[in-house]
């Protein structure tokens, strides 16, 4: 009886840990979560997927020139939960993304919402976002 408790035991451990690196993954390290960003632009892709969702887009710097950026979001399950949708995004639609830029400096963002041009808002929750609170 204690073999195969211990068995057990021995499992769940071995389960734990090797789900570390998946538990990992959705932290927010690589992003300033400190700041905010917010950005005008027009949409040249969105991918509707997991394990994230993405806007590809195309923003003006202020020098004129185009600067081609991507925002990541959360799960398909999770953006269709909040009234997301494949099609909700098409090219050349005008949107303002807010986010949290990477700290690398990469044109990359995490998304935290978007706002359509006739000013519909479409927000992104994450469960890891409230681990902090």
């Amino acid at each position: 009886m204690k073999t195969r408790a211990f068995s057990v035991l021995a499992l769940a451990v071995g389960f734990l840990i090797a789900s570390a690196p998946v538990l990992a993954h959705h932290g927010a390290s690589a992003y300033d979560s400190k700041k905010l960003t917010t950005l005008k632009g027009t949409v040249t892709d969105f991918q509707f997927m997991n394990p994230h969702s993405e806007i590809f887009f195309e923003v003006k710097n202020a020098e004129g020139k185009v600067e081609k950026w991507s925002a990541e979001a959360a799960s398909m399950v999770t953006m269709s939960r909040l009234g997301w949708s494949k099609t909700l995004f098409k090219p050349g639609d005008q949107i303002t993304v807010i986010g949290n830029r990477a700290r690398n400096g990469s044109p990359t963002m995490r998304l935290s919402k978007v706002v359509l041009a006739n000013g519909k808002e479409y927000g992104v929750q994450r469960g890891e976002d409230y681990a902090d609170q």
